[in-house]
């Protein structure tokens, strides 16, 4: 399918049969496969959307979206695609507000489209970050100053801090990574995401300390002296990471929940490490990886 941009995608898959096509071609490549025992080579029903499976034990029927984050929508496949298409494409993201105003749904449909295409962009294995890698953390929340007095009184008197940790890891000339740091030690996310073999540098912070005996190397430049680079050793890379993942809360989402940041830690890293292609070949990159489900009640449901 040829397009270049928005308006020429739109024009290319206006038709919800070739819409759902290339979603086929996406996620298949020609050839379909039954989501649920794995069969391959089913058929097509008249209706020209729907396949059976041929395997005599199960015989049974489902579409390119049975087993994606698009099953059961009430949205139009042509819809999906012109959310996946401008979700991938904007460099900061969008808002749900925004987003309902473009597609033409509610603000509540578009906050859903929007977690779920966020699903899809990370990756359940990663491999782990080699070579020289720059970890930094940076603290996500609000100011107390800016709420109401009652949230304000309730926060302070639990002795809660407002803000919550993330940890940025990038392999210099490879990809990045952002985390929510929850539980964990810093050390501790360092260990999950970052190879034995690789060469870490990190600032002073007392919680990296002790790094050099498990890694390759560890270097470290003290900020508080004002010391940004000392020969291969310089955060320069993860704090510009930082800088596109602060501007897109700060600058578009305004605020966002502890409970649902870690979304928006995997949805800031595949821009940055899908930033040297095409919007074309982020958009069909998305469509390959469409599979997983989140149901809008766990979205919604309260964290304990």
């Amino acid at each position: 399918m040829e397009f270049r941009n928005l308006r020429e995608m739109t024009i290319a898959l206006s038709d919800e049969k070739v819409a759902r096509q290339h979603m086929e071609e996406m996620r298949w490549g020609g050839n379909p496969v039954f989501p649920h025992c794995g069969a391959a080579k089913p058929y097509k029903l008249k209706d020209g959307k729907t396949y059976r499976c041929k395997d005599k034990t199960c015989k049974r029927d489902f579409t390119v979206t049975v087993g994606t984050v698009f099953e059961n929508s009430k949205v139009k496949i042509t819809t999906w695609m012109c959310a996946v298409y401008i979700i991938t494409a904007h460099k900061k993201g969008i808002s749900s507000h925004q987003l309902a105003r473009d597609l033409g749904v509610t603000q509540k449909t578009g906050w859903f489209i929007l977690h779920r295409i966020r699903l899809i962009m990370g990756e359940d294995a990663p491999p782990l970050l080699e070579e020289i890698v720059e970890i930094d953390e940076t603290y996500v929340g609000g100011k107390f100053a800016n709420m109401n007095r009652g949230r304000r009184k309730k926060f302070q008197e639990l002795c809660i801090d407002n803000k919550t940790a993330v940890m940025g890891m990038v392999e210099r000339g490879g990809t990045a990574r952002l985390t929510v740091i929850g539980g964990d030690t810093f050390k501790d996310v360092g260990r999950k995401n970052v190879d034995n073999a690789a060469e870490l540098v990190t600032d002073t912070h007392l919680a990296y300390q002790g790094l050099k005996d498990e890694f390759t190397a560890h270097f470290t430049v003290n900020h508080s002296i004002m010391e940004y680079r000392k020969g291969i050793a310089y955060t320069n890379t993860v704090e510009g990471l930082f800088s596109h993942f602060k501007r897109s809360i700060i600058g578009i989402y305004h605020q966002v929940s502890p409970k649902h940041l870690e979304r928006y830690c995997i949805e800031t890293a595949y821009r940055y490490n899908t930033r040297k292609i095409t919007d074309k070949d982020r958009f069909n990159l998305t469509l390959q990886k469409i599979e997983g489900r989140i149901a809008y009640k766990k979205l919604i449901q309260k964290v304990k």
